[in-house]
């Protein structure tokens, strides 16, 4: 079998598109490099979607931590705890449990035990969790210059929030917020290892990575792959990001824009 053919039946089969069943002798590169990368898919859909969905939540938990009232200050505070404070992993395990026990009562409730929608709630409600706080910490740093600015414009209320604060709290905390976009996608890996299963061997690029490392007994060919795959991803995150970056700071001097600069998260 040729690599075009290889590609052709393996490109799309984490989406379930292509041949069915998986390599059982042989073992190419070329068929590492396809069947990892179509795994990267999953991972690509569950860190675009928690992400996108998750910004959202950020920044009304941010606003809620430094409102005035105590019901909403305390419950946006405990629930930045809750999902820093435990491990992900362990939500993961959690979370397809409940589903789970929640499966026989209703219906509704099948599809919250399949990876593509549980899994991507967790990452979700995780994501919305640290960025919360990164939000919350950049909007405790807006100048109290340009609020006082905005109230001799005459603005008040959402027209201030929308014009002076928010983008001045995401001008301040993108470059930290680049930083968890980029670790959720690393923690995509962690979705078909916690609890959510494969549904006939659709996973994510580890998931692949692993099954090639199992069968060769050789992981030093598929994990440089992902390892490859996700450094390809990284750097697309911090070119549009940066992009994104650049245009919050346009309005600065160039000597005063926030530099974009990759940290690593050592322990989470």
């Amino acid at each position: 079998m040729s690599c075009w053919e290889t590609i052709a039946d393996y490109g799309l089969r984490s989406l379930g598109i292509g041949e069915r069943v998986l390599p059982r002798e042989g073992f190419t590169l070329c068929q590492q490099f396809t069947l990892i990368g179509s795994g990267m898919l999953w991972n690509i859909y569950f860190g675009v979607l928690a992400l996108s969905a998750g910004f959202f939540l950020a920044t009304a938990v941010a606003l809620g931590k430094a409102s005035n009232n105590v019901v909403i200050r305390k419950s946006s505070a405990w629930f930045i705890f809750l999902f820093r404070g435990s491990p992900l992993f362990i939500q993961f395990f959690f979370a397809y449990f409940l589903f789970l026990a929640l499966k026989p009562i209703s219906p509704i409730f099948d599809p919250f035990t399949s990876a593509w929608l549980g899994a991507l709630i967790v990452l979700f409600l995780n994501t919305a969790a640290y960025s919360g706080e990164i939000f919350y910490g950049a909007l405790q740093s807006v100048p109290r210059g340009d609020i006082e600015a905005a109230d001799a414009y005459g603005m008040s209320g959402w027209a201030r929030f929308k014009r002076v604060t928010w983008p001045t709290m995401l001008r301040l905390a993108w470059p930290a917020y680049t930083n968890e976009a980029i670790f959720l996608f690393h923690a995509t890996t962690l979705v078909y290892f916690s609890g959510f299963p494969a549904w006939q061997q659709r996973g994510d690029a580890l998931y692949y990575a692993n099954f090639f490392a199992d069968k060769t007994f050789n992981p030093f060919i598929p994990y440089p792959i992902l390892a490859f795959y996700f450094i390809l991803l990284t750097l697309c995150i911090i070119s549009l990001f940066g992009l994104i970056n650049r245009r919050l700071n346009r309005h600065l001097p160039q000597e005063a824009r926030a530099k974009m600069k990759l940290k690593l998260n050592v322990i989470r």
